[in-house]
This record gives C-alpha cells, sequence and structure tokens, in this order.
C-alpha cells in the first residue's frame, strides 16, 4: 500500500468544536463541578415564568468558590462564550434562563454566612443562600435583613440584588436596595471587584453598587454581599383583613390607608379570582362571590393601636374587617397572600407579569385591568402590595407557548402602567419577557446610555446576552 493509500484508508479525526474546546478546558480547571446531564441542562433552560430558552446550554457549572467563577468568566472570555448567572431559578422574567450554546454559572452552592455583625448592624454574606435560611441564622443575633419576597423560602439573596426584589415588607422596610452596603462581583473577564462600603455612609465616586442591583447579571456575576441589616422588631404583630364587594373598593381603601399615614409592615391585595384560587389550593372554605380581600399587619410597640386605626379607615371604605386573634391565624391569613403563584399554577400555564404605579394610582391601574379584560376577552387574576403600588396581574392559559392575544393585552397593561406614571416592572425585572418594551419606558436616548454602560462592563458582550436589552 503506499503512503497515499495509507492516508487515505486511516479514520479521519474530527476537529474539536470551539464547545467541546470550551467544555475541555472547563472540565480540566473544574472537574465533576461541570454538569453536562441532561436533566440539568434542561433546568437551566427555564425559570418560574413559564419561559424557556432555545437550544441546549453547554454545561451548568456548579461554583462553590469565588475562585470557580472567576476561573469560568477567564474561560468564557478566552473563547467567546456566552454566560448566564443563576441563582435558585425563581425568577418570574426568564432573566437566568440558559440557551444553546451557553453556560449556566450556578451560584447557588455559595450560600456561607461570613460574617454577621450585630453592632454594626452588617453581614457579608455569599449569594446563594436563600432568604428564610438567612433570616433564622441571624434571628439568634437579635437582628433581620428586611427584603421579604412571597418567594423568601426558595429565593436566593445574589437573586434578590441581581432582580432588585422586594417583598410584602416593601412599604415599611424598603427594597433590596435599601438594604445592601456592597457587593462583590467577578466581571467578564474574571476579574474581582468589591463595590460599595461598610460603613453607614459613603459618597467616594459613583454608586457601582447601586448600578449592580437589578443589572440581572448583565454587569457581571454577583459572588458577595455587605446587607444592611435591622434590629428584630419589638412588640406584637398584628393582622386583620377586610373584605370587599371589589377590587376597586378595596383599592380605594389602601389609597386610604396609605393617605392616614398610618404604616403598616404588610398591605396586600387580592382580587376575586386570585383569592378564590388561593382558598381552593389550601382548601379553605370559599370566600364570598366576587368578594376582593386586603391583608394587612402592623409591628412594634404600637402594632395594636395602629391596627385599630386601620380597621376603623377599612370599615369607612365598607370593609368586613376581621382581625387574628394571635399570631398563628396572622401567619395563617398571610399563607392565603404567599399561595398566589402556587394558585394561578393550578389554573394552567401562567404569565406573572409586575408593574408598579404610584398608590395613589392603585384603583385607576384595577381600573385598567378590567377595561383590558373586556376589551380581550380575557380574565386577568390580580394581587398588589397595595401599600407600595406594585401589581402582579396574571395571564392563565392553556400550553406552553403565549398566545398573541396574551402579549396584545399585556402590551395594553404596560403602555396603561407608564401612562398613570407608573414602571414597567416593581422587582422582577426585565429579562426576555418585557425587553421589547424598555425603550417606550426609558426613551431613546437613556436606552443607548445604559447599553454603553453594559458595554463598558462587558465588552464581548457575552454576559447573559439578549437579557434586558435585547439583540
Amino acid at each position: 500500500m503506499t503512503a497515499d493509500e495509507t492516508a487515505h484508508s486511516a479514520p479521519s479525526v474530527r476537529p474539536r468544536s470551539a464547545a467541546d474546546q470550551t467544555l475541555a478546558l472547563l472540565r480540566a480547571d473544574l472537574g465533576p463541578r461541570v454538569d453536562t446531564r441532561p436533566t440539568a441542562l434542561e433546568a437551566a433552560r427555564a425559570d418560574k415564568s413559564g419561559h424557556a430558552a432555545e437550544g441546549t446550554p453547554l454545561a451548568v457549572v456548579h461554583a462553590v468558590s469565588v475562585a470557580d467563577v472567576q476561573t469560568v468568566m477567564r474561560i468564557a472570555t478566552a473563547t467567546r462564550t456566552p454566560v448566564v448567572p443563576r441563582g435558585a431559578g425563581t425568577g418570574l422574567a426568564g432573566g437566568a434562563n440558559t440557551g444553546g450554546g451557553e453556560i449556566s454559572l450556578s451560584v447557588r452552592g455559595m450560600d456561607r454566612v461570613l460574617e454577621v455583625r450585630p453592632d454594626d448592624l452588617l453581614a457579608v454574606v455569599e449569594p446563594g443562600i436563600l432568604n428564610a435560611e438567612l433570616n433564622a441564622l441571624l434571628e439568634p443575633h437579635g437582628v433581620w435583613w428586611a427584603p421579604d419576597p412571597a418567594s423568601r423560602a426558595i429565593s436566593t439573596v445574589g437573586g434578590n440584588i441581581a432582580t432588585g426584589a422586594g417583598g410584602l415588607l416593601c412599604a415599611k422596610y424598603g427594597v433590596v436596595r435599601d438594604a445592601v452596603l456592597g457587593v462583590d462581583v467577578v466581571l467578564a473577564d474574571g476579574r474581582l471587584m468589591h463595590f460599595g462600603h461598610r460603613s453607614v455612609k459613603g459618597v467616594t465616586g459613583l454608586d457601582l453598587t447601586s448600578l449592580i442591583i437589578g443589572s440581572e447579571g448583565t454587569l457581571g456575576v454577583v459572588v458577595g454581599a455587605t446587607l444592611k441589616l435591622r434590629r428584630l422588631v419589638e412588640g406584637e404583630r398584628v393582622t386583620l383583613t377586610a373584605l370587599f364587594d371589589g377590587v376597586r373598593a378595596a383599592a380605594v381603601a389602601s389609597a386610604a390607608v396609605t393617605a392616614s399615614g398610618v404604616q403598616p409592615a404588610i398591605m396586600e391585595l387580592m382580587d376575586a379570582t386570585s383569592l378564590a384560587a388561593a382558598h381552593r389550593l389550601l382548601s379553605l372554605p370559599a370566600p364570598p362571590e366576587g368578594a376582593a380581600q386586603l391583608t394587612i399587619q402592623t409591628d412594634g410597640p404600637v402594632a395594636a393601636d395602629e391596627a385599630s386605626a386601620i380597621a376603623e379607615i377599612l370599615r369607612e371604605a365598607g370593609g368586613a374587617v376581621a382581625v387574628a386573634a394571635d399570631a398563628a391565624e396572622g401567619e395563617a391569613l398571610l399563607a392565603v397572600r404567599r399561595a398566589m403563584h402556587p394558585a394561578m399554577e393550578t389554573l394552567g400555564t401562567t404569565l406573572i407579569e409586575d408593574v408598579s404605579v404610584p398608590r395613589s394610582a392603585l384603583p385607576d391601574m384595577f381600573d385598567e385591568i378590567a377595561r383590558i379584560e373586556r376589551e380581550f376577552g380575557l380574565v386577568i387574576p390580580a394581587v398588589a402590595h397595595a401599600g407600595d403600588g406594585n401589581l402582579h396581574p396574571n395571564f392563565v392559559f392553556e400550553g406552553p407557548e403565549v398566545p398573541p392575544v396574551v402579549w396584545e393585552a399585556a402590551e395594553e397593561l404596560f403602555r396603561a402602567a407608564l401612562a398613570l406614571g407608573g414602571t414597567l416592572t416593581g422587582e422582577h425585572g426585565i429579562g426576555v419577557l418585557k425587553r421589547r418594551w424598555l425603550i417606550d419606558e426609558l426613551g431613546d436616548d437613556q436606552w443607548k446610555l445604559q447599553r454603553d454602560i453594559a458595554h463598558a462592563f462587558d465588552p464581548l458582550g457575552i454576559l447573559n446576552p439578549g437579557k434586558v436589552f435585547g439583540p
């Protein structure tokens, strides 16, 4: 056999693809933390929004240290591979969904509390710790971290920071932005940056901590946070509910509470459809047909007096008021509100939306939702953090794909919120679900400025591409 014949008869060696090369580099440095099991890849495609990214992720990397995150980002930069940071996957805007050829960088395993300083009212934590777990660990120190999303039992602190999360206690105790002193961030090229401070005051240079909060993984990967704590609230908690004939009446009553100057810790509104669904899920007696409900909690040394004043306002507004007999009954009442999302899932596929309006405009926003229901022939169950004007309208449909009529109705809802002086999102973020409307709120110039800022942090565009700003 000639040399030429030998060359043609030898088996061909397929050149390694870019994906294969990237995987080889990841495995060489991170070993078993590189996960390519089909179940893991499929799970990384979706979050709680009902949306799933197209294609199959390259790998899920389960980081357990800052060094792991830096290694992933250096390899990603060298190979131009997109990276999607991810926590518990409980987001509602598709922001952590990982698509074809992308690396899902999970920081869920980075869940330690590194330091607690009750004297300075701060804690240093890793991003993967869950909200509820953090506060359980802080309680013996006499302190707590205030952000309280309805998903607190399953959402991570890092995810809260990425989306600028809120929750039930926002009206009195603020949102995530009010409770973070500093963040540790790994940039796209693997550099570790420390933004913010440990002191109460700090105005040196630009406030890059606030820039990271709510950036949805497009500027860097949060690997640590210095949190601003509060002392445990002394005194009692008083929880009460008020049933109203309709959602507008409940919204008017909540606005009256706000205008009175009495500050409840929690003030949540559920419309008739969402209230009935939550009662069914929890096997509770059905509420009166068409009834909407306010659930309110006061806390602190004057909780009883504040609850009494609020109850009187609600009665004057036409509400049927019931006050919890004790703390256990109060938690049972709040459990109805926290059951909203799983209750919606029992009705079908759910697109959970998130708009905010000035609190005085809350009744008008519910009027707009009713108008959109009539115009598009839909039922749009809605709840609201009535204490801060943040609404969560829900679109329920059959099948995995959002029908065009739902997107048309959602667009009308977004424009209504903007017209009332509100915003597209109060706490869920933009992700992929709202990016097409971002420019409507920001305007051309601010949209471009924000794109330019993202480019300064991530010149190659490998961090969570396609999220927030879109293609």
